[in-house]
């Protein structure tokens, strides 16, 4: 397996960055479990995504005129209550905040009350039964490190959408790192992400390339 390291200031430079890599690097083959089965992925087989500065604003990566944004920050507030709360629609089989609801008030006594130098403040996503369902979570777990008064996060997507997924997972997260960070008044600092399936669908290959640049061909 290869694997890709990618730095990138903030946000949207991180997006940006991995649209040229995926596009130049990865894998190719047609999926036969999982979300769009038939389709055509491009894949990294496996990604250190380190952001230095991932509270810059805009949070949101942008597009060029004619390119349909992945996604916005109207989206974003909304999907953070998948994050953070227990809300669920009736038609979705599982939601991150089911796991992370109780974790997150748990990990911000942890920091407050023991202190800041340990390495148990890690958020689990799923379960033993996730591999049962016909599509499990995609994020698995936030790790967390308090280091030189920041608040750092490393982040784990088992598959991890980069077109529709990256923008608005990471503005999200973000999000709720600044608000942790606030609680045990510490500064924010640097998110890491990782997957072994940073991917894009073909249907998004052509999107992916005008908005990085590249050429049409």
């Amino acid at each position: 397996m290869q694997i890709s390291v990618v730095e990138a200031r903030d946000l949207p430079e991180a997006w940006f960055l991995c649209l040229r890599k995926t596009l130049a690097q990865g894998r190719e083959y047609t999926i036969e479990r999982g979300s769009n089965v038939g389709h055509r992925r491009k894949e990294l087989d496996f990604i250190v995504l380190e952001v230095r500065h991932p509270g810059n604003r805009p949070l949101i990566p942008d597009v060029p005129l004619g390119v349909p944004p992945p996604s916005s920050m109207d989206y974003v507030e909304n999907y953070l209550q998948y994050i953070m709360t227990s809300f669920k629609a009736d038609t979705e089989q599982y939601t991150y905040g089911e796991d992370l609801e109780c974790q997150i008030p748990e990990l911000i006594r942890m920091y407050r009350v023991d202190g800041y130098n340990t390495n148990q403040g890690f958020m689990a996503v799923g379960s033993r039964e996730s591999i049962n369902l016909p599509d499990p979570p995609c994020l698995r777990g936030i790790d967390t490190r308090v280091q030189n008064g920041k608040l750092h996060f490393i982040v784990y997507f088992r598959s991890w959408d980069l077109w529709a997924g990256f923008p608005s997972n990471l503005a999200a997260i973000q999000l709720l790192k600044e608000y942790v960070a606030s609680e045990i008044d510490v500064e924010d600092g640097e998110l890491i992400a990782l997957s072994k399936g940073l991917h894009l669908y073909d249907y998004s290959w052509q999107l992916a390339r005008t908005s990085a640049g590249l050429d049409a061909t």
